[in-house]
């Protein structure tokens, strides 16, 4: 006998938990089914980004800048170590236990919701009276009935072709989090999220690190005055960045990694490394969700092709987060969720593409909202730009952090903020200041006219608005 719901969501990452949750808060019977599982073979709810992606790589990152300030800057504020040491397993461990608590937390939030999890594989089965038929693959098999399902299957790492992962010496994102000691030597390929991020905590840790970018710029997607301050600081602090380059053959053995590779002026190298993460994107995930037995319609990349409010081509589906269009960003996917549930109970949700912020968690962290400069040159827009270094800013140097700047990018006629860049300590709690005033349709001049806290950060920020305007009060 089928168990029927008013709304069936598959897959429990942000997309999903969260559409789960507050459709269930807008007075739906809902199910949610997610087959992550934890080391015990329990249900671990959170998708990618809590086990192998947002979360342990933030707890890694938090270890190792700890690890990085005893080493190098400790001796500023007068503390003395006389012996320094790192723990790789104990450092894992604290890892998996941030992750198994963010599991445990999402497990409670249905609970409280009132939101039925069934752990297991969710796929169509057919379309029935009044919904879909939908199998739930797990310890217990189940059918479920659905008047409107939501897919929140996620995305998987892509590999290099014909360069498959095996986790132990060519790693994804999941293979990086679970190095068991710090490699001497370590081989990037790709300047992506993931790859900066985890490079980041092994070269903190002691790493020899390289980074293989093919693009012929670095971070192409950030704003370029940004990208050339990120890419000093990361040179100054030893990663290794060639960019312009083509892989060729990679040659895993008990030894290590091999790859072979021309540089950008063509000429042929050689890499040995201990490791290699392979960070050169992510492709949604589709697998098994039997999407062919029900007609739903995917493009080229293997996406579901989803409308401007995540509808599929199927009456009563709809799809959200990595699975479908636009940036592979949590947070991106947890406010498709939300728009979901509520357009299923005849709300209008809203997603503006154009505020999603972006961040990178490295050390200086990198975050943006809104247009790069070189995407308004390129759309011929008339725009004045301001910037204010963290070199300038009194709460930056008491940290001891004083690497980039906080860029504005206005209107030239109504003022309007067109963009904010920060490249510097806590970008990716700064950014959410410019969030919230791009959704308003803020003017640079109104962020220059607000009080800030003094000594913050966030005087940064205040600064660069004035400094659209050529008139900065501490530079």
């Amino acid at each position: 006998m089928s168990k029927t719901f008013d709304v069936i969501v598959i897959g429990a990452g942000p997309g999903g938990y969260i559409a789960a949750i507050r459709a269930a808060q807008l007075g739906f019977s809902v199910a949610c089914i997610d087959e992550w599982k934890n080391a015990a073979g329990g249900p671990a709810p959170g998708g990618t980004c809590t086990n192998v992606g947002c979360i342990p790589s933030k707890a890694l990152l938090q270890s190792s800048e700890h690890y990085e300030h005893a080493s190098h800057h400790f001796a500023d504020h007068g503390i003395g170590l006389e012996k320094l040491s790192i723990d790789v397993a104990k450092m894992l461990k604290r890892k998996d236990t941030v992750v198994k608590q963010n599991n445990d937390g999402i497990l409670y939030l249905f609970k409280k919701n009132k939101v039925s999890f069934f752990h297991g594989r969710g796929s169509f089965v057919k379309s029935v009276d009044g919904g879909w038929e939908i199998a739930v693959a797990g310890a217990a098999n189940e059918t479920l009935v659905g008047k409107q399902v939501v897919v929140a299957t996620g995305s998987n790492a892509r590999a290099l072709p014909g360069v498959a992962f095996d986790e132990e010496r060519i790693l994804s994102n999941d293979g990086a989090l679970r190095v068991g000691a710090v490699p001497k030597t370590l081989g990037l390929v790709g300047s992506g999220v993931i790859g900066l991020e985890m490079g980041s905590v092994w070269r903190r840790l002691g790493a020899e690190v390289t980074v293989l970018e093919a693009l012929p710029t670095f971070l192409g997607a950030v704003d370029e005055q940004i990208a050339k301050e990120a890419h000093k600081a990361f040179t100054k602090q030893g990663l290794k960045i060639e960019l312009g380059v083509k892989v060729g053959g990679v040659k895993s053995t008990q030894a290590g990694v091999t790859i072979e590779y021309s540089d950008a002026k063509g000429g042929a190298k050689t890499l040995e490394v201990d490791k290699l993460i392979v960070s050169i994107g992510r492709v949604p995930n589709t697998t098994g969700l039997n999407a062919e037995a029900v007609g739903l319609k995917l493009d080229e990349r293997g996406a579901i092709v989803v409308d401007a409010e995540c509808r599929t081509n199927l009456p009563g589906v709809w799809a959200v987060g990595d699975v479908v269009r636009g940036p592979m960003l949590a947070h991106k996917a947890e406010e498709e969720g939300v728009a979901v549930a509520e357009r299923i109970a005849g709300q209008h949700g809203h997603v503006d593409f154009n505020t999603i912020p972006w961040v990178i968690y490295t050390s200086p962290e990198i975050a943006w909202v809104g247009e790069t400069e070189q995407q308004l040159k390129a759309r011929g827009a008339a725009y004045k730009a301001g910037t204010f270094p963290f070199l300038a800013n009194g709460r930056a140097r008491a940290l001891g952090d004083t690497t980039g700047m906080v860029k504005f990018l206005a209107d030239a006629k109504t003022d309007e903020i067109l963009g904010v860049h920060i490249v510097g300590p806590m970008a990716s709690e700064l950014i959410a200041e410019a969030v919230v005033a791009m959704e308003f349709k803020a003017s640079s001049e109104d962020i220059a006219r607000i009080c800030h806290a003094h000594p913050s950060l966030s005087e940064a920020t205040k600064e660069a608005a004035l400094a659209v305007d050529k008139r900065t009060l501490n530079f």
